[in-house]
């Protein structure tokens, strides 16, 4: 019963916007085919539901898309750096740094390996970077440094200053979360 309410006004607020009757959205390295009467939405590579969670993100994002996404700012946040994190850091570096670091931190390297499976490009700065683009126009850079006699390893997830006109704090919880897990 969680997400039951913030899903039913998610499809509510999409059909308020009078959007298609079917739509399909890239996330990551897969399609979503989305059939607005019947309120499903179903992986395209493997004809699964979505779980509730990624639904939201991604019903989010569609309204948001209708409406007219941002443009790309060029600057880059930390969560520390978006406005309202009160009481979400905790969990937000749990659910998506503490993994990047746990499977990376060793070998930063091999983080390289995912460009093959997300679409994603490597980038300037720390040890490796790498820019993820989550959705069309939500590109998510990844920065990993490794481990010295000094530091242990570290990584930090950057988003595009727009992600604030586009989610709330908890969407981008869940969508760092995400891209942490298909790392």
């Amino acid at each position: 019963m969680g997400y039951e309410v913030a899903l039913k006004k998610a499809w509510e607020d999409l059909a308020n916007l009078k959007a298609p009757n079917n739509l399909s959205v890239k996330f990551m390295a897969d399609e979503y085919a989305l059939e607005l009467p019947a309120r499903s939405m179903v992986s395209v590579a493997c004809n699964i539901p979505a779980k509730d969670f990624l639904s939201i993100l991604i019903l989010h994002y569609l309204a948001q898309k209708l409406k007219g996404l941002p443009g790309l700012t060029g600057q880059w946040l930390s969560f520390r750096e978006i406005s309202g994190i009160q009481g979400y850091y905790d969990a937000y570096y749990k659910r998506s740094i503490d993994p990047i670091i746990r499977k990376y931190g060793k070998q930063p390297d091999t983080l390289v390996n995912c460009l093959s499976r997300l679409p994603a490009k490597l980038s300037a700065g720390a040890d490796i970077s790498i820019v993820v683009e989550v959705f069309a126009g939500v590109p998510v850079l990844i920065r990993l440094w490794k481990a010295d006699a000094e530091f242990a390893a570290d990584a930090n997830i950057y988003f595009d200053a727009s992600i604030k006109d586009i989610f709330c704090i908890e969407d981008v919880v869940v969508l760092a979360q995400l891209v942490a897990s298909q790392l």
